[in-house]
C-alpha cells in the first residue's frame, strides 16, 4: 500500500514539473539551427612566442650549504668558567620556575630601610622579593632594588661547558 502512495506522489511531481515547460520554444530552436549552420569566425589573437628556457647547473656542491647557519668568524662562543656553575643543591625559589619575560615588576617598597620588589607571576600571584632572592629560569640572583627596577645577575651556560654571569634587569612598566 505504501508503494502505491509513493508512486502516486512521484507521478504527481513529474506531471507538475512537465506543466512548467514553455510550449513556445520554436523561436529558440530556429535561432540555434541558424547558429549551427553558420557559426562565423572568432577573431583570436596569436599566442605570444614561448620564451626559451636556459637551465643553470649548480656547481657549488663542494662549498658550504646555504641552508646551514654559520656563526660569523668574529662571533665565537666564550669559554666561560666551570667553577661559576650555579648551586643546584640549594632549594629552588617559586619564581625560578618562570622565564624573566613572564614576570612583571609591579612595584617596590622600602620597609625599615630594606628595599623589596613586588613581582607578579604568570599565575597572578604577587611575590615580595629582597636582595639575594632568586628568580628566573637562568639562576637569576637579585643584587639591587631601585624605585623603578630590579637588577639581577644570571648564571647562563656558554654552550662549551662553562658558565658566565649576565647582568639584566626587570623594570616597572610605564
Amino acid at each position: 500500500m505504501k508503494s502505491w502512495g509513493h508512486g502516486l506522489a512521484l507521478l504527481g511531481m513529474v506531471l507538475s514539473l512537465g506543466a512548467c515547460r514553455d510550449a513556445d520554444t520554436g523561436d529558440l530552436e530556429q535561432q540555434l539551427a541558424s547558429l549551427r549552420a553558420d557559426p562565423g569566425e572568432l577573431a583570436l589573437e596569436p599566442l605570444p612566442p614561448m620564451p626559451v628556457y636556459h637551465s643553470v647547473d649548480y656547481r657549488f656542491a663542494d662549498q658550504r650549504s646555504p641552508f646551514q647557519v654559520r656563526l660569523p668568524e668574529s662571533r665565537t662562543l666564550p669559554e666561560g668558567d666551570v667553577d661559576l656553575a650555579p648551586d643546584t643543591s640549594r632549594p629552588r625559589e617559586p619564581l625560578e620556575a618562570y622565564d624573566l619575560g613572564q614576570l612583571d615588576l609591579v612595584g617596590t617598597l622600602t620597609v625599615g630601610g630594606a628595599p623589596s620588589a613586588l613581582v607578579r607571576a604568570p599565575d597572578g600571584n604577587v611575590h615580595r622579593l629582597r636582595v639575594g632572592d632568586h628568580m628566573g629560569s637562568d639562576f637569576g640572583r637579585i643584587v639591587d632594588i631601585t624605585a623603578a627596577s630590579v637588577q639581577l645577575v644570571e648564571i647562563v651556560p656558554t654552550g662549551r661547558g662553562g658558565w658566565i654571569e649576565r647582568s639584566t634587569q626587570l623594570a616597572l612598566d610605564g
